[in-house]
């Protein structure tokens, strides 16, 4: 039987979403995170009781619906506080959700960019941040749908208000080799972040040429500790490769972890392996003014994971995969494909059960499980959402869990945490944005100003001299 030719199943009610999340039950204000359904959703019941929201599951998410509004501008962020936004949370780009992409904000100013995949930049702009605002961009591996996004971040970044360097973490070179039955090889390759971004910039000339003839950087700009002397232009990329083997020893030469990605402004972003379709991915942990987030991009169920957050974690973002049967219900797969899809998510992946028992562990003393669990890349609707969070729960009864969508916003305080959906609009404009910096460099492309004599772009320098190019007088005579 096709999916379309079953009956609809019931939806998540209100009782089903607190219920199953654990929201109910923490005693801190993401208790409060779910009280209804915001103003702007219209509500339904299922014609044969049970008092749903919505009758069709498979197009329609009321979990995120019931969340409380959070309008992007209309609060600031607290000196002491940290706000992650969730701008991409699928491995399958969709109109609902798009690919992966965390955005921490923190009370001290500071902002990174956790993955960039296929089509989050206008989540980005709805929510009201400019292409400056993700200039410290970490990449947990070098799959599409976490990193799809780059060259629009970084071709339009002068454009959109970033003046200076993109700068880019992620992992090194594999170094992997294949040795076949038949002794044929494969590998190593030039698969690290350095390749992809060196790549980039070469594929890049053409745009990067063509939106010169305005300022593209600041003789005014101070390199900052993670930039590199000499690189201040908005087209170079400075990018910073992490071992991905490393997991937090500490090195005998100078005492620190051999794990430390970012340490400045009081902010400490670590990495650590992440087990992941082939060597040479990583998850993240930031830390700072006594609040933490792990991120652990995409991972099979891993040890890793557990000793990374059994000292307690206040938000643990993870990947989670729904079975595979449902996967090709979905995607309109035979049901005898199952066991191909099987095996990509045993290469790869997480599945919803495993984050119960992962948090189980966590929550089995002397470790310390996190005040709220997420789940993500995953794709999320009434039918999906209730599953997973019924099979996490069969492994860990109590604690805060939630499900990601694309656009939900965590506030994060030490005593407190908030769940909620960003309410934004679909025609929003990039904003314009102000810099301190006060002294551009001349353009690439420029002239001299005949009124003035000095230098002033040259928006047409680049043209053909020869091209048919109709007179303005023309069009404009009426």
């Amino acid at each position: 039987m096709k999916s379309s030719d079953k009956k609809p199943s019931k939806g998540i009610t209100r009782r089903d979403a607190l219920k199953l999340s654990g929201l109910a039950l923490g005693g801190l204000a993401i208790g409060n995170a779910m009280v209804g359904p915001g103003a702007d959703i219209a509500q339904a019941d299922d014609a044969s009781g049970g008092g749903t929201i919505f009758n069709d599951p498979a197009n329609r998410n009321t979990y995120f619906a019931m969340m409380r509004p959070y309008r992007p501008g209309s609060e600031p962020l607290g000196p002491y506080e940290m706000r992650i936004s969730f701008l991409g949370t699928s491995c399958i780009p969709r109109i609902s959700q798009t690919a992966v992409s965390v955005f921490v904000e923190l009370g001290n100013g500071d902002s990174f960019v956790f993955d960039a995949g296929t089509g989050v930049v206008p989540k980005y702009f709805a929510m009201g941040h400019t292409l400056d605002k993700m200039d410290k961009i970490f990449i947990a591996h070098l799959h599409a749908d976490h990193m799809g996004d780059l060259p629009f971040i970084y071709g339009f970044g002068p454009s959109y208000g970033r003046l200076w360097p993109l700068y880019i973490w992620g992992p090194n070179r594999s170094g992997f080799t294949f040795t076949a039955p038949d002794n044929t090889t494969r590998g190593p390759f030039n698969d690290g972040t350095a390749d992809l971004t060196d790549a980039l910039t070469k594929m890049s000339v053409w745009h990067n040429e063509s939106q010169s003839f305005l300022a593209t950087g600041y003789s005014d700009y101070p390199v900052p500790g993670w930039g590199v002397p000499g690189k201040t232009d908005s087209y170079d990329i400075v990018t910073h490769e992490l071992d991905w083997t490393k997991k937090g020893d500490i090195d005998p030469a100078t005492g620190l972890a051999d794990n430390i990605a970012y340490n400045y402004n009081g902010v400490k972003i670590t990495h650590f392996p992440a087990v992941h379709t082939r060597e040479g991915a990583i998850s993240y942990k930031l830390e700072w003014n006594g609040l933490s987030m792990i991120y652990s991009g995409d991972t099979k169920p891993s040890q890793y994971i557990i000793d990374q957050a059994k000292s307690g974690v206040d938000v643990l973002i993870h990947e989670i995969v729904m079975p595979a049967a449902d996967w090709n219900e979905k995607m309109g797969l035979p049901p005898e494909d199952v066991a191909w899809t099987q095996a990509v998510q045993d290469s790869s992946h997480t599945p919803q059960k495993a984050f119960g028992y992962i948090l189980n562990q966590l929550g089995v003393k002397p470790n310390i499980a996190p005040r709220l669990a997420v789940g993500t890349h995953f794709q999320a609707e009434d039918d999906t959402i209730k599953s997973a969070l019924h099979d996490i729960r069969l492994w860990y009864p109590r604690g805060n869990v939630v499900i990601a969508s694309d656009l939900m916003v965590i506030n994060v305080s030490k005593n407190n945490i908030d769940v909620r959906r960003a309410v934004v609009s679909d025609y929003a404009w990039p904003q314009h944005t102000d810099t301190t910096l006060t002294s551009p460099n001349r353009p690439k492309y420029w002239k001299v100003d005949e009124t003035t004599g000095k230098p002033t772009s040259d928006p047409t320098a680049q043209l053909d001299p020869d091209a048919p190019v109709i007179d303005p007088d023309l069009y404009n005579a009426r």
